[in-house]
């Protein structure tokens, strides 16, 4: 069982710039032409300048603009010179003081209740925005082995929950996250302990206590989420009150049917659940603890006490982590079981993301007709200077026509990213959990990965349920 369809959006512009760096160019040349017809000793300046500009947003580093690459970089120093990459939680009297760092800044926990169930939720809000989401715990499980025709009716269903995310005005975007943490912890301790026949054989007794004892340095756990970013005010009847946006974001994931997509749901992750995910990132050590320790803590208190993001490394409490971010997909069919290598436990705690947001039909069919518009535009300049047009090129125009096709066959046009953590304990321990992801990465045979140079802190956090979600714009 095979996929394929994935393109990486690509706009035409002049020697291998992309259309807005073309106007861009075409603009400062044709300013620099008047004025160098007034002043013609300034064009020893400028066109030097230009030229280079033009070179660095032409050339390519890390699958993006050079341009963009060292234009980052310098960004970043200037944030690290101004002390704004660095994390400290102090006890200030602005009322937002203790908020979590970063992109989770404007977000806030609300236990509600969920009528559906007739249980407690936990939902995250972005005052910022208004935006609302809402967790779902899934099962660890998977269909290595299950049947072809199983997985192909699982891809089927998962296709018709995109369709009704892509005409639903309410639900601007998703994630599903896997975190595989190594060892079991005490909460295998207490659960073996509380099944215990008392009266079973001592040698039994034995075993299972070594078994205990042992397993946590031998096993995983294996944690899987979904993440559904609602905008209850999207719609006719807005409403006003709180209470009645987080009945709305609760009403409209209930409608999201997981059922026959091959994933088992858990339960609605509860307010507990979801401070155990965020504090457990930032200290892994504290993930398999009791509910009870996680009951008291506050929103702000599941964050750091302290952080410091890096340009290729995020350090904060329990550890450094190292965020890696997708660079490019095979132009190839793949296995479904491609992420495979990504998904296995490891020495070091991972957490796999897949991040998307689904286009509205007409949105989808614009963006695909553009894509085909500039794939022809590319090949035919090609062909007219060098006499005929790359096979790349003829290839990627007919990926962008076959997309196409399938979107008027009914199929979804789908923005997505995909996104790695790993996290060490220690600093010593960095080089070895980043060789790790690198193994897993190669090990996919296909994908291409690239650390998320100057944005650590936003990637780790598009892993967590607190509501970021970096294809969702305002």
């Amino acid at each position: 069982m095979t996929v394929d369809g994935f393109r990486t959006r690509q706009s035409f512009g002049f020697g291998g710039l992309s259309k807005t760096a073309t106007m861009v160019a075409a603009g400062v040349l044709v300013a620099e032409g008047i004025i160098g017809s007034q002043a013609p000793a300034t064009l020893f300046i400028t066109l030097p300048i230009t030229f280079v500009g033009l070179v660095l947003a032409a050339a390519r580093r890390h699958g993006m603009s050079a341009l963009a690459y060292y234009w980052a970089r310098l960004s970043w120093k200037r944030a690290t010179r101004a002390d704004v990459t660095s994390y400290r939680r102090v006890l200030l009297p602005h009322p937002y003081a203790l908020d979590l760092p970063g992109v989770g800044a404007s977000s806030t926990l609300i236990k509600a209740y969920d009528p559906a169930t007739g249980k407690h939720v936990g939902v995250v809000h972005d005052r910022a925005s208004g935006r609302m989401t809402v967790t779902t715990l899934l099962a660890p499980g998977g269909s290595l082995m299950a049947q072809t025709g199983t997985v192909q009716s699982s891809l089927r269903t998962w296709s018709s929950v995109l369709d009704a995310m892509s005409t639903d005005d309410q639900v601007r975007g998703a994630s599903v996250t896997i975190q595989i943490t190594p060892g079991a912890g005490d909460a295998l301790g207490d659960d073996v302990k509380a099944r215990k026949d008392p009266h079973a054989p001592q040698l039994a007794r034995q075993i299972i206590d070594e078994l205990v004892r042992t397993t946590p340095h031998a096993t995983a756990s294996v944690a899987p989420w979904m993440s559904v970013t609602v905008d209850p005010t999207a719609s006719a009847n807005a409403p006003t009150e709180l209470a009645d946006q987080v009945a709305e974001a609760l009403r409209v994931v209930d409608g999201l049917d997981l059922s026959g997509t091959g994933t088992d749901i858990e339960r609605r992750a509860t307010d507990v659940d979801l401070r155990r995910l965020v504090r457990s990132a930032y200290d892994p050590d504290v993930f398999n603890a009791r509910d009870k320790e996680f009951e008291e803590l506050s929103w702000p208190e599941c964050g750091p006490q302290a952080a410091d993001d890096g340009w290729e490394e995020y350090a904060h409490d329990g550890g450094v982590s190292v965020s890696w971010v997708l660079r490019e997909m095979p132009r190839r069919p793949i296995a479904y079981s491609v992420l495979l290598p990504l998904l296995a436990p490891g020495r070091f705690q991972r957490r796999i993301t897949l991040a998307y947001r689904v286009l509205d039909p007409y949105e989808g069919e614009a963006v695909l007709e553009r894509e085909i518009s500039h794939a022809y535009n590319r090949a035919q300049a090609t062909a007219e200077v060098k006499g005929r047009a790359k096979w790349s090129q003829k290839a990627d125009a007919q990926r962008a026509e076959q997309a196409a096709a399938q979107v008027a066959g009914g199929s979804q046009v789908v923005d997505w990213t995909l996104m790695v953590t790993v996290t060490a304990r220690s600093t010593a321990d960095l080089p070895a959990a980043r060789q790790e992801l690198e193994r897993a990465v190669k090990a996919t045979r296909g994908i291409r990965m690239r650390p998320a140079y100057g944005a650590q802190a936003a990637v780790f956090a598009a892993g967590l349920p607190i509501g970021y979600n970096p294809l969702v714009k305002d």
